[in-house]
């Protein structure tokens, strides 16, 4: 029995598929229900932003405990570099080197020609394991290359260190037989393909990419590519099925949790549906990100209570660490601090800053037969702006104004709305966070008007930015 893993690409292709939008809250969701399914592998793709990017990385690094995180790596040193450095601090990390091997792909992906692309995956395959052991190697359009050319490649990235070997048909233009015919080739021609993992991606221009994978693992291929959502590699869905239905007769085993799939899924499927416009707020939805619940007293050092302030995504300056340790140790004093309430201490607190913008005035109108719509005026500079929106809801429309004002648009990573009074002229606390750049900005709003409040919270945090942006 041969034991097949699993890798899901879903990250990976939400970098580059113009039909993913996908909010960093959601990216690490996706990770985390991938690893609950014992998923072996979840690929991302190559760091773009350094900064925003390689927070996201560390995070599911702390996130991942039983998952391989594989990195694109990039076609350089630097690059090789800078991708472990970031994905260095996860249990089981891996860099994944993709080189384009077909004559098109070739000449307009690195301008190089076929005696230079070998020389330098030589190069950077045998740097990448200097670094690390776990190396994937991809022949991206390898059914498109001209065969002598491929088993050199193949057997230069296997020769300078790759332990994984990726086969893709990104074309789509091979029927599973041909697909099958094919690895054999691979076998006979490269010997030592042998010696190290077979692994197959294959796209399903033609709907037949499920059973193309299949072949090829009666042909030596152990590790199958997957993804969820908007993808032309074969859906999670459908390999999870042939492995219930007939991975026994096909002579393999897999950790992959295909029992409770299902429910997984569709919860999955509904964080990477398309469908959702590319403006409103609200698009990646709410929640909160940081989901392990804790309790801190007065006896918590600034050490431990910035801990937890990291986990929930924040990076405060020492200044501003003083200030929440400070409002935290007269809160603690009262009651034990959760999460919900170091998150206010924080909005009210850090980075208070002088404000960009002031609110003047809003109107919004509601109702259960009409389209809601917000008018906000607010002052920047000494001069009055405004915004006129309409929305899924009031506070959408509120949100839409704002964002019509600033010319921006901000990922609203989470969006919280409690009463603080009782009684028919209860005040309500409102938290916003707003992600800019990989970083998170709170800020809080109270007032008898819950929509008020709401406005106040993303006033107080775009305030934030603005002060940085300076």
């Amino acid at each position: 029995m041969k034991n097949l893993k699993i890798v899901d690409i879903t990250l990976s292709e939400s970098v580059t598929n113009p039909e993913y939008s996908l909010s960093f809250k959601e990216k690490l969701e996706i990770a985390k229900q991938l690893e609950k399914l014992n998923t072996d592998v979840i690929e991302i793709g190559e760091i773009k932003d350094e900064k925003a990017d390689t927070l996201f990385i560390r995070s599911l690094a702390v996130l991942l405990k039983n998952s391989v995180l594989s990195l694109a790596a990039g076609l350089s040193k630097g690059e090789i570099d800078r991708a472990w450095k970031a994905v260095s601090t996860a249990s089981k990390p891996r860099l994944h080197i993709s080189v384009p091997v077909s004559a098109i792909k070739m000449e307009y992906q690195c301008q190089k020609k076929p005696e230079q692309i070998l020389e330098m995956i030589k190069e950077i395959v045998s740097h990448a394991r200097s670094l690390t052991p776990d190396i994937e190697f991809t022949a991206d359009d390898a059914t498109r290359a001209d065969r002598n050319f491929l088993y050199s490649a193949l057997d230069t990235a296997i020769k300078s260190g790759a332990r994984i070997i990726n086969i893709s048909d990104c074309a789509g233009t091979y029927l599973p037989d041909e697909m099958a015919q094919f690895i054999a080739d691979i076998k006979k021609n490269v010997p030592e393909i042998l010696s190290v993992r077979i692994s197959v991606q294959c796209s399903d221009e033609l709907g037949v990419a499920a059973a193309s994978v299949f072949a090829c693992v009666a042909e030596s291929a152990t590790q199958i590519k997957t993804a969820i959502g908007p993808s032309l590699l074969p859906s999670m869905d459908t390999i999870s099925d042939i492995l219930r239905v007939r991975g026994d007769s096909l002579g393999v085993t897999w950790k992959l949790k295909t029992t409770q799939l299902k429910n997984t899924l569709q919860k999955l499927h509904m964080i990477t549906n398309t469908k959702k416009s590319a403006t409103s707020p609200f698009d990646y939805g709410v929640g909160e990100l940081y989901t392990e619940s804790f309790e801190l007293d007065a006896s918590s050092s600034i050490t431990k209570v910035n801990k937890y302030i990291k986990k929930m995504g924040y990076e405060l300056s020492k200044d501003d660490l003083a200030k929440i340790y400070e409002e935290f140790i007269k809160s603690a004093k009262k009651k034990s601090i959760t999460e919900k309430e170091l998150e206010a201490i924080i909005a009210s607190n850090a980075l208070q800053v002088p404000p960009t913008y002031k609110l003047i005035s809003y109107v919004i109108n509601s109702g259960n037969i009409i389209t809601p719509t917000a008018h906000i005026v607010l002052e920047k500079t000494g001069k009055q702006v405004q915004g006129f929106s309409l929305g899924d809801g009031p506070v959408d429309a509120a949100f839409l104004a704002i964002e019509q004002i600033t010319g921006c648009h901000f990922e609203l990573d989470d969006f919280q709305i409690q009463s603080v009074t009782e009684g028919r002229e209860a005040l309500g606390d409102t938290l916003v966070k707003l992600r800019n750049n990989g970083r998170l900005y709170s800020g809080k709003g109270t007032s008898t008007d819950i929509i008020g409040a709401s406005i106040l919270a993303y006033v107080n945090a775009l305030n934030k930015i603005a002060h940085e942006e300076k």
